[in-house]
């Protein structure tokens, strides 16, 4: 299921109600369960899909009986305000989703070369073509730089052929990419609306994929040491040795197989 506004190039800005977490259970989701004939569901999400999926899990479990996350750990709400925490990191080098914060500034270096940005992007994240040890990381931008300075110039990774990089290139051609980079610039107000649920734990059956080599499970090793107390539905944990970000295109079998093990496994509804 796409991300409202991400693929349609809407544009809301930060204070948009358009953003505002639902709280009825009543929202695109409900409607498609309810073309489907079904009254729950299993989420499962991908990266930014993780985090969606674990918070629709956390404020509606009488519709989402499980959720399955990928690449990004649970972590509770609560904490300082996120982007305060992306300020403190990396030194003089800036976190990228510190850079994604002004509007216009990221769409300055995208939007000239979608193709050549996104190839290199894909290919500093997979497993087999990332910045090796030592490398720069691609994750922070130096003073007076941008990300893709950070990026590999060599092959495209392994899963991405150059007719499905032309698919992901012309649509965010047609749309633009300030749909998706206002995902990361509502951060805080995700923060604000979900002060109510500060260290709330997910209790439905639960699944973690990882890559081994993903930045993210290392930067949140302490979110997925916490999982007894944050996730203590959780059926397993997986992390995919060798494996980068982009898991379910790296690893399409394995990630298939433990999710299908898993979902068999699950109680029926």
């Amino acid at each position: 299921m796409p991300i409202r506004q991400q693929d349609s190039g809407e544009c809301p800005g930060r204070r948009d109600d358009r953003w505002q977490l639902p709280r009825s259970g009543r929202g695109p989701e409900h409607r498609r369960r309810q073309a489907l004939g079904e009254e729950s569901a299993v989420i499962i999400g991908h990266d930014w899909g993780s985090n969606i999926a674990a918070m629709s899990a956390l404020l509606h479990p009488e519709v989402f009986r499980a959720v399955g996350l990928l690449s990004v750990p649970y972590a509770p709400p609560g904490g300082p305000r996120p982007t305060d925490v992306f300020a403190r990191m990396g030194g003089d080098q800036e976190f990228y989703i510190s850079y994604f914060q002004e509007p216009g500034r990221a769409e300055a270096e995208i939007e000239p070369d979608v193709r050549g940005w996104l190839a290199g992007l894909y290919a500093a994240l997979s497993g087999d073509t990332m910045p090796g040890p030592g490398a720069p990381d691609p994750h922070f931008v130096g003073p007076g730089a941008t990300l893709r300075d950070r990026f590999p110039s060599g092959p495209l990774p392994s899963w991405l052929t150059k007719e499905d990089l032309e698919v992901y290139a012309g649509e965010f051609e047609r749309t633009g990419v300030t749909g998706a980079l206002n995902r990361y610039r509502n951060m805080d107000r995700d923060w604000e609306d979900l002060a109510g649920f500060h260290g709330a734990p997910v209790k439905q059956p639960s699944l973690f994929i990882g890559g081994g080599l993903d930045a993210s499970v290392t930067w949140m090793a302490g979110a997925i040491d916490a999982f007894p107390a944050t996730l203590p539905g959780l059926v397993s944990s997986h992390l995919l040795d060798g494996c980068g970000h982009w898991i379910q295109q790296e690893r399409p079998d394995e990630v298939n197989r433990l999710l299908i093990d898993w979902l068999d496994a699950l109680p029926t509804a």
